[in-house]
């Protein structure tokens, strides 16, 4: 993740929004390095939620919100892969989308399936938008679309 997050997202939407931002870069963090997420939930929780990276100081994120988003996508990761999978074209594997952007479209997924108190439209906006804080290509209209076909197969 070599790009400087833009953290005003977070900053404007509250905890939640903070934990989805902060779910996404453990998730980051847990493929990069081979790590599990009782390990990496740990550390974000007392080292990473609310502190000042960069400068910058993070909304304080909802811990047992961040907790679930980020657990629950390593227990079910089978069913979310091939959720997600069967949502990218024929051409187009899950290996090939950017990490990043595979860790925004896992714990959206996560939500779609695992989150019925969250409406739809919050989880795709929510998601979009943690996608513009890390790319300024058309990576957050690719998870759109990808989140909005999710919704429709899994919240029918």
């Amino acid at each position: 993740m070599g790009k400087k997050v833009n953290t005003a997202t977070s900053k404007q939407g509250g905890a939640r929004s903070a934990s989805r931002l902060a779910a996404v870069q453990a998730l980051y963090q847990m493929e990069m390095n081979d790590e599990h997420a009782h390990v990496v939930v740990e550390e974000f929780i007392d080292f990473r939620l609310g502190e000042v990276i960069e400068g910058d100081h993070l909304a304080e994120a909802d811990g047992v919100f961040f907790k679930d988003l980020v657990t629950g996508v390593e227990k079910r990761s089978e069913e979310i892969d091939a959720h997600i999978t069967g949502c990218l074209s024929d051409t187009w594997t899950l290996a090939r989308v950017e990490p990043v952007a595979r860790g925004i479209l896992r714990a959206g997924t996560y939500e779609l399936i695992a989150r019925p108190d969250v409406p739809t439209s919050v989880i795709i906006n929510e998601y979009v938008d943690v996608a513009k804080a890390f790319f300024e290509d058309s990576k957050p209209g690719f998870i759109n679309g990808v989140l909005d076909k999710l919704a429709k197969i899994i919240r029918k």
